[in-house]
């Protein structure tokens, strides 16, 4: 059981459980434990838009510099970005200030390995235990305390790898493209690299004043999103959320793609080119089972894995898979990054777009989703799915469904709440499963 780290680092409402203190301690313990050697280390440190961004950029850099490590500031930078600096720029660890697609109270603490990678769980286990530890006496000498500097041309270096990442020849030219920042870390990088790619841009979300990050806007409010393309008539929308590691995309007819759709579109397009390094794509117990059936004929496997980017990826690098992701948007290219970056994800289905010389409605819709619900149950201390009843419900919801459909319950990582999923082919069996398992949970959690 891990204390401050959630399934993407620690995160909680800003000044309440994200605190200067609790900062500045991840600082001190991050940096003791990235500590390999005799050499000046260093750290780069990006962030999004959150008004209390400034105050834990400010406590994380007396944490690391208070233990003799250098702080590079990037200042508003996507997640990925930031994973990316982290190798370029040889970093012992990169930090990322952000809490993605949540609410501006909110924030977090994501940590980045030297490679690039998000934290092993037996990392942030030593991380942790660094943190309830007394570090007064491993603290740096007076002469050996760490600098911190503001480093500048970021976003350039961010904007010219991910153009690289297409072909040489390709160009967006005759795409009008709305780009929805969330209001957060790609309101800069994002329209500027699809304007560099020749693309036709009307960009919204990128007016960030510390407290409309994602307010009605983003990945996970794409309503503002979907009416612009339909009033502006264009051929693609994109819609990252806070930190930009997830997109969403909408077809020139208004109607929403998953990330399930996106990696149908990528999956059959690498395979056709010969790129997949495995016959398969890694997804997680969320992805719907329509995904499943459409890799299934086209000769590809579709492993699962729990939900987490980070379980995606470990899974990816464990087993030379390239390709994975979440149908919530995060999309992960093992060829570019060392993580979900939904402007880079983006960018290969627009070249796919291109090359096909077809609408986005019918390049993205592989397949029709089968019906799928998710309803969440907030609870408190106790065990709620160890109640009998919950346990009978659950049973007997996998009964109905057999094998034509599945069922999956499980904690969140990051709110205090159960998640129960259905799918199948029969939406109304779906929606009465999802029903009699929530009344059972609801009952045990009271």
């Amino acid at each position: 059981m891990r204390k401050y780290f959630g399934t993407d680092g620690v995160r909680g409402r800003a000044n309440e459980i994200i605190t200067p203190e609790l900062a500045l301690k991840i600082g001190q313990a991050a940096g003791l434990q990235f500590q390999r050697g005799n050499y000046r280390h260093r750290v780069v440190i990006g962030k999004d838009t959150r008004l209390s961004g400034y105050m834990i950029e400010t406590a994380l850099i007396a944490g690391f510099t208070s233990v003799g490590m250098d702080v590079l500031q990037l200042g508003p930078m996507p997640t990925p970005a930031v994973a990316m600096l982290t190798r370029s720029l040889r970093c012992d660890l990169g930090v990322m200030i952000s809490a993605s697609h949540n609410p501006y109270e909110d924030n977090g603490i994501k940590i980045f390995g030297p490679d690039g990678f998000k934290l092993s769980d037996e990392t942030e286990l030593a991380i942790e235990e660094l943190l309830d530890t007394n570090l007064s006496a491993r603290l740096a000498k007076s002469e050996a305390l760490g600098r911190a500097k503001r480093i500048e041309s970021v976003h350039a270096r961010y904007i010219e790898f991910a153009k690289r990442t297409l072909p040489r020849q390709l160009d967006l030219e005759g795409l009008r493209v709305v780009v929805d920042c969330a209001n957060g870390a790609a309101y800069k990088v994002a329209p500027e690299t699809l304007w560099e790619l020749g693309a036709d841009v009307i960009a919204i979300g990128v007016e960030p004043d510390g407290f409309n990050i994602n307010r009605d806007v983003g990945s996970t409010a794409p309503s503002a999103l979907v009416a612009k393309v339909r009033e502006r008539r264009a051929d693609i929308g994109i819609a990252l959320d806070g930190d930009a590691d997830r997109v969403i995309i909408v077809d020139e007819k208004g109607r929403l793609v998953d990330g399930d759709q996106l990696m149908a579109v990528v999956a059959r397009s690498w395979l056709q080119d010969g790129r997949l390094t495995q016959p398969g794509v890694v997804a997680t117990i969320m992805s719907n089972l329509g995904l499943e059936r459409f890799l299934g004929t086209l000769g590809l496997d579709l492993i699962r894995t729990a939900v987490g980017d980070r379980y995606v990826l470990e899974h990816m690098r464990e087993h030379g898979y390239n390709l994975g992701g979440e149908q919530s948007g995060h999309i992960i290219l093992s060829d570019f990054m060392t993580t979900g970056d939904g402007l880079i994800a983006a960018l290969q289905l627009l070249s796919v777009v291109k090359r096909l010389d077809k609408p986005v409605s019918e390049v993205c819709h592989c397949f029709e989703p089968l019906p799928q619900i998710l309803r969440n149950v907030r609870y408190g201390a106790g065990q709620p799915l160890a109640a009998d009843a919950v346990v009978v419900a659950i049973a007997a919801g996998r009964a109905r469904l057999g094998n034509a459909g599945r069922l999956v319950i499980r904690p969140s990582g990051t709110e205090p709440v159960i998640r129960v999923m259905a799918e199948g082919d029969d939406r109304a069996l779906v929606s009465s499963v999802v029903d009699d398992v929530v009344d059972a949970v609801t009952r045990a959690a009271a």
